[in-house]
């Protein structure tokens, strides 16, 4: 019996049995259609944090409080003592190639209009933050410089927060209340999507040194420096630390841009792979089922088996038939999981917030995983069907 009449049997007994051979690939479909699923949303976190930290171009410093081994990510102290707004006017004093020094604050809040409230991430900064981060404003203006040595009761909008709080209006000059206080809002900006901070789409901006005032604090969390020559960045950073030495001595940790990405890529990348980990149990689960399957098959088509050996069918004529059934079932649930898992993930990017990317290397990686289930899985109901004794098998009831 050559080949192509092994996969014309091995089809046929498969759709004798329609429903058992759907549930069987059940497993394998709900498996590649969670790989390429969770996987496409690894990949599309880590294409969105790293794409918005390369948007912010290659001469940013971020200074933090403590030690830590790579940056952002790695290991170390935790902070003593916080930077407060004299260290950043320090660094604004010494370092010469700074073009920007920004400090940074977040907290959360709910903010106020009318009868319409919701929760939202105020992000402080001082005049120069729209140096460093991106703000496309829709219309009106970040605060000033005034304004933040005042510090002045003033709000930017994030475009959600301006859509929520004021539909179908202009919320320019309106009043809103953050935390129990007034402010008056200066300006709203375009969807700016996710970033380093969350949904920036969901936060407030507002001066420092308000937020300080309205938290009841008196540090900054980071402390963002861009350097005027990207090629200068290392002369900055250890102006920087020259600067920061004296109060701080080794307490801080000055990084870059590259290393910040460099380690966040390699976050992602473990997490993009834990995912896959993860939902790939589910097509180890799908094989033993499909093995399981094969082995129920065996024992109902003994008789069958026995007739075609008697006739002349060789052990690998028996042996290729159920390899080719289990491989069909497995290829067969793996195509239909990997439709199933990359519509969901189109879906899920286009009507969330969260982003899915899906690659052709997961598709790819499904797609052989579930074939060599079915070859690894089917190997054994195989073996046993291809040594069974003919006339041993003629007589099974």
């Amino acid at each position: 019996m050559n080949f192509v009449e092994s996969f014309r049997i091995a089809f046929r007994a498969l759709a004798a049995n329609k429903a058992r051979s759907l549930l069987t690939m059940l497993g394998v479909i709900i498996g590649v259609a969670a790989v390429i699923l969770l996987v496409g949303i690894g990949t599309g976190v880590s294409d969105e944090v790293t794409g918005s930290l390369e948007g912010l171009g290659s001469n940013l410093l971020f200074v933090v409080p403590g030690q830590f081994e790579g940056g952002i990510g790695g290991g170390g102290a935790p902070p003593g003592r916080r930077f407060t707004l004299d260290d950043v006017d320090l660094i604004a004093r010494r370092v010469e190639g700074a073009s920007a020094v920004v400090p940074v604050f977040q907290a959360g809040a709910t903010i106020k209009a009318g009868n319409r409230s919701m929760r939202v991430v105020v992000a402080a900064g001082n005049e120069q933050g729209t140096e460093v981060f991106t703000s496309d404003l829709a219309d009106g203006r970040h605060y000033r410089r005034g304004e933040v040595q005042a510090a002045s009761r003033v709000v930017a909008l994030g475009s959600r927060v301006a859509r929520e709080l004021f539909p179908n209006q202009d919320p320019l000059g309106k009043q809103v209340t953050l935390s129990g206080q007034r402010f008056t809002v200066v300006g709203y900006y375009e969807s700016l999507g996710g970033g380093l901070g969350g949904d920036q789409d969901s936060q407030v901006y507002i001066p420092i040194t308000t937020a300080q005032r309205l938290f009841n604090v008196n540090y900054v969390s980071t402390i963002v420096v861009k350097a005027a020559d990207p090629d200068e960045i290392e002369t900055v950073r250890r102006d920087v630390r020259r600067a920061l030495l004296p109060t701080f001595g080794d307490e801080f940790t000055v990084f870059s841009q590259e290393q910040t990405l460099g380690i966040l890529s390699d976050l992602l990348g473990t997490l993009t792979y834990m995912l896959a980990g993860i939902a790939g149990i589910s097509l180890l689960v799908g094989g033993i089922g499909i093995m399981n399957i094969m082995l129920v098959s065996v024992s109902e088509r003994t008789r069958e088996i026995g007739i075609r050996k008697a006739v002349g069918a060789r052990t690998y004529d028996i042996l290729s038939q159920f390899v080719i059934e289990a491989v069909a079932l497995s290829v067969l649930g793996g195509i239909i999981g990997i439709a199933i898992g990359w519509g969901g993930a189109l879906l899920l990017a286009q009507t969330t917030p969260v982003p899915a990317n899906v690659t052709l290397w997961a598709v790819a990686m499904s797609f052989f995983f579930a074939f060599g289930v079915g070859v690894f899985f089917g190997v054994y109901p195989a073996w046993k069907a291809s040594q069974l004794d003919p006339i041993d098998a003629l007589r099974y009831e």
